[in-house]
């Protein structure tokens, strides 16, 4: 039975506030264009140049999100820091092989679109690529009332880099006898917030502006800390690098295992470290196993280089002079492939 003319905004799609977000962001995505990119803001496709000057480039991808993190953010009404967890988390997923950053895209699905929610999630992710290098030269803003129900939202990015083939750093290089220096992280990073943020919530009865316990920090301000990009620190030294594990999901047994080969296993001595009030805080309330711990957060370690016994300390004084802690937290040697906690 008809009821009269329909129109988008009816079926919850509302077309001016897409115009209105497209103007919002348009300088934003311009500012992180580098020397590579090609074409103006609005295209159908993002172009870049091939690097000039390498021998056998090799492109590296890789695609991810920020998980339950973004229901802190919406919480909390702060949305221009998740865009930078992001961009960070993918420049460090593709620079454990050696590779620097070139492009990245994102996209960002509403139930009710908010140009002004757009326009900060986007100046998180445009910040994040230019502390970088990285242009941002396409990317996606959806509309899907019925899929997200408002002031919910998703984010994800995609991001491509490049290194010589005969650069990749990997588990092919890791040697018996090499060193695992980690790298401090500056928090959460973007992993294990469902976990967190249930016991936050339910078992410390806190909100977002009460304050985190042993920080003097809002729980806001400690669960949105941004994930660090080592990026900067270790783009100088990969040449003295065998390998690498970005610390994400699956803690220090799930991503330290990716780096090693067949015969070699990795032994970390986890009293090398203090680990975090944060992550002290949330074992003690959520009532968590240990090894429950070490395998749903990074417990205060944000990446593993692993090295020649030789260049360790390269590695550990220019993160130290980065203002980054970094310390020697283990060793390689001859076993079963598994990752040795101790």
């Amino acid at each position: 039975m008809s009821t009269g003319a329909l129109r988008y905004r009816s079926a919850g799609v509302d077309t001016s506030a897409s115009d209105e977000a497209k103007a919002r962001i348009g300088k934003l995505v311009t500012s992180t264009f580098t020397v590579g990119a090609l074409g103006a803001f609005g295209g159908f496709g993002g172009m870049f140049r091939a690097p000039s000057g390498m021998r056998s480039p090799v492109l590296v991808s890789s695609a991810d999100g920020v998980g339950t993190k973004i229901r802190v953010a919406i919480e909390a009404k702060q949305h221009s820091t998740i865009g930078r967890d992001l961009v960070n988390h993918c420049v460090n997923d593709i620079l454990v092989q050696g590779a620097r950053p070139l492009f990245f895209l994102d996209y960002v699905a509403f139930g009710s679109l908010d140009p002004a929610v757009l326009e900060q999630v986007v100046a998180g992710v445009a910040a994040g690529c230019r502390e970088n290098g990285c242009a941002l030269i396409g990317g996606e803003s959806a509309e899907m009332p019925g899929i997200y129900t408002p002031p919910d939202y998703d984010l994800a990015g995609f991001i491509v880099g490049c290194v010589e083939e005969d650069e990749i750093l990997g588990a092919a290089r890791v040697c018996d006898g090499d060193v695992l220096v980690g790298l401090a992280s500056s928090g959460l990073h973007t992993n294990g917030y469902s976990l967190a943020r249930k016991i936050v919530a339910e078992r410390m009865g806190l909100g977002t502006e009460d304050t985190f316990p042993g920080t003097g920090q809002t729980v806001a301000d400690v669960m949105l800390t941004v994930h660090r990009s080592y990026l900067a620190i270790l783009l100088p030294l990969l040449e003295k690098i065998h390998a690498m594990a970005h610390i994400t999901g699956g803690g220090l047994p799930g991503n330290l295992g990716r780096a090693l080969p067949p015969g070699l296993e990795a032994v970390v001595d986890t009293s090398s470290w203090e680990v975090p009030v944060l992550f002290d805080q949330l074992q003690k309330e959520g009532e968590v196993r240990r090894e429950e711990m070490f395998r749903v957060f990074n417990m205060g370690v944000g990446m593993v280089v692993i090295a020649p016994p030789e260049n360790a300390d390269a590695v550990i004084r220019d993160a130290d002079a980065a203002g980054i802690g970094a310390w020697t937290m283990g060793e390689v040697r001859a076993g079963s492939g598994d990752v040795v906690l101790t």
